[in-house]
């Protein structure tokens, strides 16, 4: 097994190799990558099984849903490389340009990270969709999966591999950490002149532990607790639909909507309906259905489970929903702000004047009008895949795709001229 330290090296050492690549290359690679993923899929699989019966019975069904890969996913995998090959190249770009009385030409331009690190959990396809934003925006990545799917990420990053060796480069350009353990995290976050950027991508714990304890840059990502309002002027079968969509079409990412706020002059007709739709319809159709965990007022309109003193600070990443009452936009806007995490959050009203309120008060990376907050995601932004999602404001802000994954550095031209 390869150290960590010797892989840091490895990808430090690639950093002049991968920077030195034009646009056309780097699409290359890609598709090279894309073709080879698809070529290695009995072999991805392979290795995702043995994840999968290690995992049964110390993870949830929800969570084991998002180790599986498919043919159809790792497809879907693959087109999200080509989608990344598709995008306009940030590196080189000029973002500002200014000539001064000296004649001298100040050109702030962009360039890569150099090594981006990023520590995730069971979700195998953040492995291709890192690797690819990383090596287009001209960043070397050193990735960092969780135990529970390293076999499926370590089969993923050798096909990858061969895409890249095919064309005469170094494998070192898309790095995976062997070691699983405590360890080789603390490694990354403490990877000074080695890692440029650190992105955690995972639950509360592995967030936390990256932005209070690394010495690198570090973006802090992901936590979701996403909220929609259903405000009093709410069309009622619009907001059933995007509740439905919120909470139940993938519960375990981190743009599914963990709490509704209800509008209470709105509540004795809204909140039966979602009990019927997210409760008694999905059991009839064998689905599984909704816990509602319900404030003081709404446990007095529908049965459901009181809610707990933690339910409205918990990311539940299941088909879990707690229920707030309000009385107004402001009180909406109120409980949010003392809960959020700053990810998604979303308000369902035919009153342009209350949509308004709401999208200059809440103080999350993405506002939504009217429309499911699994929306927040790089590919449905038109950012191609994403890294993550940042929910702190320096640097990146929401979904970061290629131009989040660079930096940049002040080019200075000049004719001799002399201060």
């Amino acid at each position: 097994m390869k150290s960590t330290s010797v892989i840091l090296e490895e990808a430090k050492s690639a950093k002049s190799v991968l920077c030195s690549l034009d646009t056309k290359t780097k699409n290359e690679i890609l598709l090279k990558m894309a073709d080879s993923l698809i070529e290695n899929c009995d072999e991805i699989l392979k290795e995702n099984a043995k994840d999968l019966e290690r995992a049964k019975g110390t993870i949830s069904d929800v969570m084991l849903d998002r180790l599986a890969l498919s043919e159809e996913r790792i497809k879907g995998m693959a087109d999200g490389i080509r989608q990344v090959a598709a995008l306009p190249d940030p590196v080189g770009e000029v973002l500002d340009r200014v000539e001064r009385p000296s004649g001298i030409v100040v050109e702030k331009t962009a360039v890569p990270m150099g090594v981006v690190a990023i520590i995730y959990e069971s979700r195998p396809n953040v492995t291709s969709d890192a690797a690819a934003l990383a090596l287009k925006s001209g960043n070397v990545c050193v990735l960092r999966g969780g135990k529970e799917a390293f076999l499926s990420a370590d089969a993923i990053v050798r096909a990858m591999r061969k895409g890249i060796t095919s064309m005469g480069l170094p494998e070192t350009l898309i790095n995976l950490v062997q070691d699983t353990t405590r360890q080789s995290a603390n490694e990354l976050m403490n990877a000074v002149g080695y890692v440029d950027l650190l992105i955690p991508r995972g639950g509360a714990g592995l967030i936390k532990a990256c932005t209070e304890n690394a010495k690198v840059p570090c973006i802090q990502t992901g936590t979701g607790i996403c909220h929609i309002y259903i405000d009093e002027s709410a069309d009622i079968e619009k907001a059933l639909n995007i509740v439905e969509n919120a909470k139940t079409s993938r519960p375990s990412v981190c743009n599914a909507c963990e709490v509704i706020v209800v509008n209470e002059k709105i509540a004795n007709e809204f909140l039966p309906r979602l009990k019927t739709r997210l409760v008694e319809n999905r059991i009839e159709k064998g689905l599984i259905p909704v816990e509602l965990r319900l404030d003081e007022k709404a446990s007095g309109i529908i049965d459901g489970t009181l809610a707990g003193e933690n339910d409205f600070d918990t990311e539940f990443l299941d088909y879990i929903l707690a229920v707030r009452t309000v009385s107004d936009v402001s009180e909406a806007v109120s409980h949010i702000s003392a809960h959020s995490t700053g990810h998604s959050e979303a308000i369902v009203t035919e009153n342009e004047e209350n949509a308004k309120i709401f999208t200059m008060s809440v103080d999350s990376a993405a506002v939504y009008v009217n429309a499911s907050t699994r929306f927040t995601d790089g590919g449905e932004f038109g950012l191609g895949c994403e890294m993550g999602i940042s929910t702190q404001k320096l640097h990146a802000r929401g979904p970061m795709g290629l131009k989040e994954l660079t930096t940049y550095k002040f080019i200075i031209k000049g004719n001799g001229q002399i201060r």
